[in-house]
């Protein structure tokens, strides 16, 4: 396991599922972690502060450091007192970990606007704050002069990277962080900091709200969230210093570095087109039609199974 010891990171999301095996991992490799969760229902309402707590506790009774947190990451000013908990802790930050999210899935046609809003809020919103203010504090260490090797690691999904129907909140949520990523890890960069993002399958409250993902059996259980959280410590290593701006499909063992919207079919021409010649072109090329392939394709060709829709 790669040694993080000395290194501070937050874990937003990290009470329950993927975040509390990423804060636990991050722990055991020697990592100082916050734990923060709003600790709210599955839908976003309400809130709880002990499902952070028994996270920081159990990081504790296993030797290592932590602290809870219950700030809403998608509130602006919450993300800041979020980070600034961090520095006031232990003095540094150097990982933070994008992970809480929601769910309101329905079908495009029946989808309210808070249900719309409410979604792309905790993601899309909820990545970007912590994200800003805590790349405004290592903006200001490299301009000091400080080395960095910071890392952020986002949570994208295969509804997000392969579309799923049914999440058209979720999934346009999920896509926006892979692009964030992209965009981040290129502005940051210059100041020492990696983004990468995941695109996990795993056993979690969310996913048995919307797949039939069954119980583990014998064996290596390729839906354990564990088997992303040792992504996460590989890449928040120091050797990981030049990889960023990755988006990482897992599924069990097989992890895939994905290559989202890379150049395709190219119709050119040397003048403005005609639209009826391009219909005609558009029609020769693609004499079957052209249409998504859907989540559960995408997932296999990732290296990964189909998930049947919960009934």
């Amino acid at each position: 396991m790669p040694n993080l010891s000395g290194k501070v990171a937050i874990v937003t999301g990290a009470g329950r599922g993927i975040g509390r095996a990423h804060a636990l991992a991050l722990a055991a490799a020697g990592a100082k972690v916050v734990v923060n969760d709003l600790g709210s229902a599955l839908s976003g309402e309400g809130a709880d502060r002990s499902p952070a707590e028994q996270v920081v506790e159990e990081i504790r009774a296993a030797g290592g450091e932590a602290a809870a947190n219950g700030e809403n990451v998608a509130d602006f000013a919450g993300a800041g007192r979020l980070v600034q908990q961090a520095l006031d802790e232990w003095g540094r930050l150097d990982i933070l970990v994008n992970n809480a999210g929601i769910l309101r899935d329905r079908m495009l046609v029946n989808m309210t606007e808070e249900e719309w809003d409410a979604v792309v809020a905790v993601h899309l919103k909820g990545h970007f704050a912590p994200t800003r203010h805590a790349a405004a504090h290592w903006r200001e260490l490299a301009k000091a002069g400080e080395e960095l090797r910071a890392r952020v690691l986002n949570t994208s999904s295969p509804s997000g990277v392969f579309g799923n129907v049914g999440q058209a909140n979720y999934g346009a949520a999920k896509a926006g962080i892979a692009g964030f990523t992209l965009i981040a890890a290129q502005e940051l960069q210059r100041y020492g900091v990696t983004v990468n993002c995941l695109a996990p399958n795993a056993r979690t409250r969310m996913t048995e709200e919307t797949f039939d993902v069954g119980g583990p059996g014998e064996g290596f259980d390729p839906l354990d969230p564990v088997n992303t959280a040792v992504v996460v410590v590989a890449l928040c290593a120091d050797e990981a210093q030049h990889i960023t701006g990755q988006v990482f499909h897992v599924w069990g063992g097989a992890v895939n570095a994905l290559r989202g919207w890379t150049a395709g079919e190219l119709f050119d021409s040397p003048e403005r087109w005609d639209a009826d010649k391009l219909l005609a072109g558009l029609r020769e090329r693609f004499p079957d039609g052209a249409a998504p392939e859907g989540m559960v394709a995408g997932l296999q060709k990732a290296g990964g199974r189909s998930l049947r829709t919960a009934s």
